[in-house]
C-alpha cells in the first residue's frame, strides 16, 4: 500500500494534488510520502515484535537528511554502506550505536571516523580487512565490535546485478571457512565479535532462499557457540521485495518474513538486526515527470518526456519495470495506445518502458513513475549536464522540496580551470 491515490480526477500524493507540486516545483522531480515511510517501517518494526531486535534502514536506497531523520524518529538504527552514508547518518541525529558499517571496501579512513564517531558493528567482509580493522582499532586504543558477513551460496533467484549470496558474488568469506575466520578474530585485541551478518541479494520475491540462508545462519550460531565464541546477533541484511509490476503477485509481506525469521532462529535468542530500504521506501516515492513531445516513429510511436535516465537509471541498468501512469485520471474505458517511453539523452538506452500501453497524452502532460522512491534520486547523475532533479517530501496536505534544483551556474562553478589555461 502507498498514499499516491486519484482523487477527483487527479493524482495525488497524501493530500496533495501532483499538479500543485508541479506547478510550483518544476519536473521531473521526486515525491516521497511521510505517511508511507513510516506505515512500512512500522511494518517491519511489529513483525519481529517479542524478538530482540533492531531495523536498520539501508539508507543506500533513499538518504536525503530528511527521511533519514524520519527513521531515526521513528526508532529505526542505520545500515550504511560509506564514509558519506556515516557522515549523513550522524548529520541527521542518529547515534553511533544504532549505526551498522557494511560494505565490501572499506578504508582505513572509514574505519577511523566510525571509531571516533561511535559504530555498532563493522560487518566485515574479507580477511584483509579484518586485519586493516584490528591495526586502526589498535591504533585508536579501542575495540571493534565486529561480525563476519558469510556467503551461504544461497541463490536468491533475483536479477543477477543485485543477487549477493552465490559463491561467485564478490561479497563475504564462503561460510564453511567462518569458524576458521573467527578463530582469528579472537586472537586480535582490537576486534570483538559479537555476530554473524548475511545478505543474499535485494529484491527477492521468495521466501524459500531467506529459509535456506538463515537455516545455514542458525547451525553456524551453534558451531561457533560450541567453539566458545559469544555470538548475540544475527544481522539479516535486507533485500525483500516490492510489487513493481502491479500487474503481477505480489512479493511476500513484512508479517511473512517476520513469522520465518522466528520459525528458524527465534530459538538462538540472539538479537535480530534487519536492514531493509527498498520495501521502506520503494512505493514511498514517485518520479514526476512532463511529456515534451509526442512523436510518431516508423511502426511506433514515442512519448519523450523531460525525465531521463540520469534522473531514474534504474530501467537502463536492470532493465527495471515502472509502473507509468498519467497524473490526470483516465476515463473508465479511455482507448490506450502502446507508445514506448523515452527521455531526451542521447543514448538508446534512455528508454523507461517499449510498447507501453498509454491513454493518449499530449504536451506538457504530467505522468508518474510509481516505486520509484529507492534507487532513484541516490543513483541519479548530472550526464548531460542535466541538474539532479528535486526531492520534494510530502505530509499530509503540506510538502517542502528537500533537495533543490541546482541552477546551471552553480553546476558550472563546480569545475576549477587550471591556471595555465
Amino acid at each position: 500500500m502507498d498514499h499516491f491515490l486519484y482523487r477527483d480526477g487527479m493524482l495525488h500524493a497524501e493530500d496533495v494534488p501532483l499538479s500543485e507540486i508541479a506547478a510550483e516545483v518544476g519536473t521531473p522531480c521526486y515525491v516521497y510520502s511521510t505517511a508511507t515511510l513510516t506505515r512500512h517501517f512500522r511494518l517491519f518494526d511489529e513483525a519481529l515484535a517479542g524478538m530482540d531486535h533492531l531495523v536498520c534502514y539501508a539508507m543506500k536506497a533513499a538518504s536525503n537528511q530528511a527521511i533519514l531523520k524520519l527513521m531515526a524518529s521513528l526508532g529505526a538504527g542505520m545500515d550504511v554502506v560509506s564514509g558519506g552514508e556515516y557522515a549523513r547518518a550522524i548529520a541527521a541525529g542518529v547515534p553511533g550505536e544504532r549505526i551498522v558499517f557494511s560494505g565490501v571496501g572499506k578504508t582505513r579512513e572509514e574505519m577511523t571516523a566510525a571509531l571516533k564517531g561511535g559504530v555498532r558493528q563493522f560487518n566485515l567482509e574479507s580477511e584483509p580487512e579484518m586485519e586493516a580493522l584490528n591495526e586502526v582499532a589498535l591504533s585508536l586504543g579501542v575495540v571493534a565490535p565486529v561480525t563476519v558477513r558469510v556467503n551461504p551460496d544461497v541463490d536468491a533467484k533475483t536479477h543477477a546485478k543485485i543477487a549477493t549470496g552465490k559463491s561467485e558474488n564478490k561479497f563475504g568469506i564462503p561460510i564453511a571457512r567462518a569458524p576458521e575466520v573467527y578463530g582469528r578474530i579472537a586472537q586480535l585485541k582490537g576486534l570483538k565479535a559479537v555476530g554473524i551478518d548475511v545478505h543474499i541479494g535485494s529484491q527477492l520475491t521468495d521466501l524459500e532462499p531467506y529459509r535456506l540462508a538463515f537455516t545455514k545462519v542458525k547451525e553456524l550460531t551453534q558451531l561457533l557457540r560450541d567453539q566458545g565464541h559469544d555470538i548475540i546477533r544475527l544481522d539479516l541484511g535486507g533485500g525483500l521485495g516490492i510489487p513493481y509490476d502491479r500487474g503481477n503477485s505480489a512479493p511476500p509481506l513484512p508479517v511473512e518474513y517476520g513469522a520465518l525469521v522466528k520459525e528458524v532462529l527465534g530459538e538462538t535468542g540472539c538479537e535480530i538486526e534487519i536492514e531493509p530500504g527498498r520495501l521502506i521506501a520503494g512505493n514511498a516515492g514517485i518520479m514526476l515527470s512532463k511529456v515534451i513531445y509526442v512523436k510518431e516513429g516508423e511502426g511506433r510511436n514515442f512519448l519523450i518526456l523531460d525525465g531521463a535516465m540520469n534522473d531514474l537509471i534504474r530501467p537502463a541498468m536492470y532493465e527495471a519495470h515502472h509502473d507509468i501512469v498519467p497524473v490526470v485520471e483516465p476515463a473508465p474505458g479511455a482507448e490506450q495506445s502502446p507508445y514506448d517511453i523515452v527521455g531526451p539523452v542521447c543514448e538508446t538506452g534512455d528508454t523507461f518502458a517499449k510498447a507501453r500501453n498509454m491513454p493518449h497524452l499530449g504536451a506538457d502532460d504530467l505522468v508518474a513513475f510509481r516505486s520509484a522512491g529507492a534507487y532513484g534520486a541516490v543513483m541519479a547523475s548530472e550526464y548531460n549536464t542535466r541538474p539532479l532533479i528535486p526531492e520534494v517530501l510530502v505530509n499530509g496536505d503540506q510538502f517542502a522540496v528537500i533537495r533543490s534544483r541546482p541552477s546551471y551556474e552553480e553546476i558550472i562553478n563546480r569545475d576549477t580551470i587550471p591556471e595555465w589555461m
